[in-house]
Order: structure tokens, then sequence, then C-alpha cells
């Protein structure tokens, strides 16, 4: 019979087993391995990095220097620029270019879904008009759109309503028809519809095919599938593309100012022209620029944590 071998090294039946052995203390060869990882790993300090120090402190500097000159530099004119910040121009011009962001961006949304899912569907000709649409607009400058558009006239100076290709029945004056807003909306809204597209195709991609099968096993026709199973899964990845490109309309707008549409930018232009005092009203677009663009990443916050992805809303 075989006894255990005892804390001596001895055997027999009554002995105890042999217990665990105290583990090693510090010797002259290092630290102990338990007192590394455990109660002294919680005490340890990371290691300093001084250029860290150095680099954050000349951020402060410059950025001392920066609001020091704002306040001292009196060709700011602050006086002026508090007084012009509400005046009725460009609280005008102020609601045309909202007016012409939320405008551009819901038609470009509009337009730029449809031309995703022509893109994603089986139909050749389909995906053709859709790519070419695509490639179209997103390589033409929005400024030359917008040219293009406010001279149409010289190319079509009158368009008529009838049978394709046979007689019309009414016929109109572009001329008198597009003004210069209208130029502005037309040539913003199909610009975006261009960016929108690859936008809201990337999203829908995003979406597991599984989904659609699954959608399909029970019954749902292919708009229904879209509008409930698709498009909510597509929006977290479509919304910070999204939101990024509608702050980025929201500037853009003020190069309708070319074609003389009052808007925020046109608006300082008008006062500026007459008073000659160019910095304090640019510094008031600025300012009202900044507030809007505030707003609105405020607003792609809160709905990006709406539709976040597992639960992380």
């Amino acid at each position: 019979m075989v006894f255990p071998r005892t804390e001596h090294g001895g055997t027999g039946g009554d002995a105890r087993t042999t217990r665990a052995r105290p583990a090693p203390t510090a010797g002259p060869g290092g630290p102990d391995r338990k007192t590394v990882d455990g109660a002294d790993a919680a005490l340890a300090r990371p290691r300093p990095r001084p250029l860290r120090w150095v680099a954050a402190a000349a951020g402060l500097v410059l950025l001392a220097m920066a609001l020091h000159a704002l306040v001292t530099n009196a060709a700011f004119r602050w006086d002026a620029v508090a007084r012009y910040l509400t005046a009725d121009t460009v609280l005008a011009g102020l609601v045309t270019t909202v007016w012409l962001t939320a405008v551009a961006f819901t038609g470009g949304f509009v337009l730029g879904t449809a031309l995703a899912v022509m893109r994603l569907s089986r139909n050749p000709v389909l995906v053709t008009l859709s790519f070419g649409y695509t490639w179209l607009f997103r390589s033409v400058p929005m400024l030359v759109q917008l040219l293009f558009w406010y001279n149409i006239s010289l190319l079509y100076p009158e368009l008529s309503l009838g049978i394709p290709f046979g007689p019309g029945f009414h016929t109109f004056s572009t001329e008198r028809m597009i003004s210069s807003l209208t130029a502005a909306v037309i040539g913003l809204v199909l610009h975006e519809a261009g960016q929108l597209a690859e936008i809201v195709r990337a999203g829908i991609l995003s979406v597991g095919r599984d989904q659609t099968e699954a959608a399909e096993a029970l019954g749902l026709g292919g708009w229904r599938t879209f509008r409930r199973i698709v498009l909510p899964q597509a929006m977290p990845a479509i919304l910070p593309p999204a939101g990024s490109q509608i702050i980025g309309l929201l500037k853009g707008t003020s190069i309708v100012s070319v074609i003389a549409v009052q808007d925020l930018l046109y608006a300082t232009q008008l006062i500026y022209n007459r008073n000659y005092l160019v910095i304090p009203l640019l510094l008031v677009a600025t300012l009202w620029y900044l507030l809007l663009t505030t707003l609105l990443s405020v607003v792609q916050h809160f709905v990006e944590r709406r539709y976040a992805p597992g639960g992380r809303g």
C-alpha cells in the first residue's frame, strides 16, 4: 500500500500530505513575482513624459495669445459686431441660409435614397442611370452647377410640356421661371443627391443579406422590407456621414452669393459694401455659422445615440 509523502519526506498512514510551500520572498536576484503582479502593480505610476507637458504648455500659450489679439485689437470693432449681429438684413439672410439647407438636404436625401436603391437593384438600366448620375454630379464642382442652372436660359430659352418627341401643349420662358433662388435650390438638391446616394448605399450594404431573406420568408414585400427592416438597421451607418454632410451643406450654401441669392454671407456683403466695415461684418457671419453648426452637431449627437447599435444609445 502506498502512503503519501509526509512534510519531512517520510511516509506514513496517518501523516498529513505535503502543504503548499510559501511564496518565495524577494531575493538578491530581483523582486518577488507576487509583489510585482499584486499590490505594487496597483501603485505603479506611469513613466513621466515631459514632451506632452511642453506641447500642452505651448498650446495654452498660443490660445492665450489668440484670445488677447481678439480682445485688444481695435480693428475687430466688436461694438459694430454687436450692433449688426441682429440687424434685419442679417437675420433675413440667416433665414434664407437655414431654409436653403433644409430644402437642399431633404430633397437630396429623398433623391439620393432613390438613387441608392436603383444602384442596388438587379435592373442594369437602373444601375447604369444611377451610376451615371452619381458620377456626373460628384465630379462637377458645386459652383459650376450653380452657374449652369443660373444661365440655363442661354441654352434653353423656352421649355414646353407635351408628348415626348412630339407636339408641346404649353410653353414657358426659362428666364422668368428660373430665378437666382430657384437655380440655387436646383443646384444644391442635385449636388447633394449625388453625395447622399453613396452614403445611403453604404448604409444599406452594411445590413446583412440574411435580414432581407428572413423578411422575404415571412412574406413581407420589397417596400415594406426596405422601410421596416433594412432602413432602420442602416441608419447607424448612415447618420454620422449624413450629419457631417448637412453641416458641410450649411457652410456650402454661402456659395450661392455668387448668383445674388441673399443668404447670410451675401447680406453681410451688402452691408459692408456701404459702410466698409469688412472685418466686423465677416465676424457677424462667422458667429452665426458657428452657432448653427454647433446646434446641428448637438442634434446629430442625440440622433446618433437614438439609433446607436447594440444598446449603446
